[in-house]
């Protein structure tokens, strides 16, 4: 069996511990901890992410999409494939290293998504982008807005990433849409608090199951949380 290989490694701001990217042949994942966030043959549910987050975003003539977590790529790539020429795509990705792997070890995996013209990357926290939209002025609001930046709404990479999952980071994700938008969060596990949260806040809240791969991978969750028209 072909041995796994560490590339790199990075750290994650705000105290979140290291990352460490390994490749085994043609697989890459990346480690944090004892933990596996991603790995480049498990996209199948970031995919699915992007599909439902974008369902209403797709028809528009010139959406705007807020992406919260670069990973391996899978969700801006299927989202590239929906929307049209005319779209606006912002990928906030918190760990610059992360988009330094995408443009160089794992180039193959991202497929020259970074170099698309309807792409912006933002190193940075998703948060602050929220927030500004949110509160108006300059800022322009979003179509729509999906959350892979953790294994869930627990703040596990970062404790920094709490703040996007309570009440009030809700309410701020809520204010960041367009009327009709749709905030999409991607969990490895269900959360039964987070989904009565995103009702509080005023979303109407589809749950899907989707698998991390083919038809018998292990399930995760996306929840679609839609603001009224």
């Amino acid at each position: 069996m072909v041995p796994w290989e560490l590339i790199d490694t990075a750290t994650v701001p705000g105290g979140g511990g290291e990352m460490r990217l390994m490749r085994r042949g043609h697989e890459f994942i990346i480690w944090l901890g004892p933990i596996a966030l991603m790995g480049s043959r498990a996209g199948q549910s970031e995919e699915v992410l992007a599909r439902l987050g974008c369902a209403g975003a797709a028809g528009a003539a010139a959406p705007r999409v807020l992406i919260g977590g670069l990973g391996m790529g899978f969700t801006l790539r299927e989202t590239l494939k929906l929307l049209g020429p005319g779209a606006a795509v912002t990928v906030a990705e918190l760990v610059p290293a992360v988009v330094a792997w995408a443009r160089g070890p794992l180039a193959a995996v991202h497929a020259g998504s970074l170099d698309d013209p309807r792409v912006a990357i933002h190193e940075g926290d998703v948060g602050a982008l929220i927030r500004r939209a949110a509160a108006g002025g300059a800022a322009p609001r979003y179509d729509a807005v999906l959350l892979d930046v953790d294994n869930g709404p627990d703040g596990l990479t970062r404790q920094g990433n709490d703040a996007l999952y309570t009440a009030r980071g809700l309410d701020a994700a809520f204010a960041a849409l367009r009327p009709g938008g749709t905030l999409a969060v991607w969990a490895s596990e269900p959360d039964e608090r987070f989904t009565a949260r995103l009702k509080r806040a005023g979303f109407a809240v589809d749950v899907a199951t989707p698998r991390a791969h083919g038809k018998r991978g292990i399930r995760h969750v996306v929840w679609v949380a839609r603001r009224g028209s």
